[in-house]
């Protein structure tokens, strides 16, 4: 099982008692299907959900704990309609139209499970009636959309090569004046383009890379063996290839790996990080690696670059040599849904690409 999931599994396991006895039935219900991190999110949302119904007297319960079935059967649409607007207006932070409709669909989900599918000792259903079959949920985000809001800003064609030659030079050059940034950008270059040089050429999720192992490397093959987003079997790793681009940075990050950063033996992380002031290495964390990538995307003129726009970078380019069956498998979705983002930002790339073309043509 990989880090996160164990830490979730465990944020899971404190938090569930607080809950409504149904609630506790409903994440066993869908623990086989589920990872630990979707289910921790699902009673996040119904900590917010429950608390805002205390909150407002819907609920006489003096605890998550106590909020009753009846609670939930009494709600009239106004309710809904109200929590609705809390999510987006409340003044401490306010929520995306994403998050809302993600909350809002994880009370869906509660409510159809308790009234369609939990029974009580009689065989009927735990919840009488349910006002989330009333509550239509929009879809955010077309991939057609999601196409458009990536344009420009994630890396295309030369790019994804300039972008790691930058972080092993350009950046060194840029900060050379400041002894403190320099100092560590010559302790960390080799690691941290071997970082980005493999999401570009393999576009692992940024979870993925923080829980790759030594063992899970096999340089001669181009092969990694990861932990996949959704996979419900935790014992078993996928195969994932990685393009040629990334077999050097690899090797060379590897024979520095020990001796750098002082890695003990046991410590089996593929990415170490060595804290000041400690006297071994440890595993990189998530948070590490999206400030990494951000502080050289800064310097290197695409403010808007992100960890994961380096997945959408290699996708987008990967597409253009692959079909859409082969990009899916690749990138780990579970649908070609998904996928179909790529389809639309190629169809911009390659139209630009010929546009490009015919203008550096000479006229005839």
């Amino acid at each position: 099982m990989s880090i996160q999931k164990t830490t979730d599994r465990k944020n899971l396991d404190q938090r569930l008692p607080q809950m409504p006895w149904f609630v506790q039935q409903f994440i066993d219900y869908k623990r086989p299907d589920l990872s630990p991190s979707t289910l921790l999110e699902y009673i996040r949302d119904y900590e917010s959900f429950f608390g805002w119904l205390r909150g407002e007297g819907l609920s006489v319960a003096a605890s998550n704990a106590e909020i009753t079935l009846l609670d939930l059967e009494t709600l009239h649409m106004d309710s809904i309609v109200g929590y609705r607007l809390h999510l987006t207006t409340r003044a401490e932070s306010a929520n995306t139209r994403v998050t809302v409709s993600r909350k809002l669909s994880a009370l869906r989900s509660l409510f159809h499970y308790l009234s369609q599918i939990a029974e009580d000792e009689n065989f009927y259903p735990l919840l009488k009636r349910n006002i989330m079959a009333k509550v239509e949920i929009k879809r955010i985000h077309k991939p057609k959309d999601t196409a458009a809001k990536l344009k420009g800003k994630i890396l295309e064609d030369e790019e994804l090569l300039e972008f790691v030659g930058y972080i092993y030079e350009g950046y060194g050059k840029d900060v050379e004046a400041n002894k403190q940034a320099y100092y560590s950008f010559q302790l960390n270059r080799e690691r941290d383009a071997c970082i980005a040089s493999l999401i570009l050429n393999s576009g692992l999720r940024v979870s993925e890379v923080v829980n790759l192992n030594v063992d899970d490397l096999d340089v001669n093959n181009k092969l990694l063996y990861v932990f996949r987003k959704g996979h419900n079997d935790e014992t078993f790793k996928t195969p994932v290839y990685f393009r040629e681009q990334a077999k050097d940075d690899l090797s060379l990050y590897l024979s520095l790996r020990q001796s750098r950063y002082k890695t003990p033996k046991r410590e089996k992380a593929l990415f170490i990080t060595l804290p000041n002031g400690s006297t071994e290495g440890k595993r990189m964390t998530k948070r590490a690696i999206q400030e990494m990538i951000i502080k050289y995307a800064k310097r290197f003129g695409k403010p808007y670059l992100t960890v994961h726009k380096l997945r959408h970078s290699f996708a987008t380019d990967y597409y253009l040599q692959n079909d859409i069956y082969r990009t899916k498998e690749q990138l780990g979705h579970a649908s070609t849904e998904t996928t179909e983002i790529y389809a639309h930002l190629t169809d911009k790339t390659m139209s630009e690409a010929i546009e490009r073309r015919l203008e550096s043509e000479p006229s005839t």
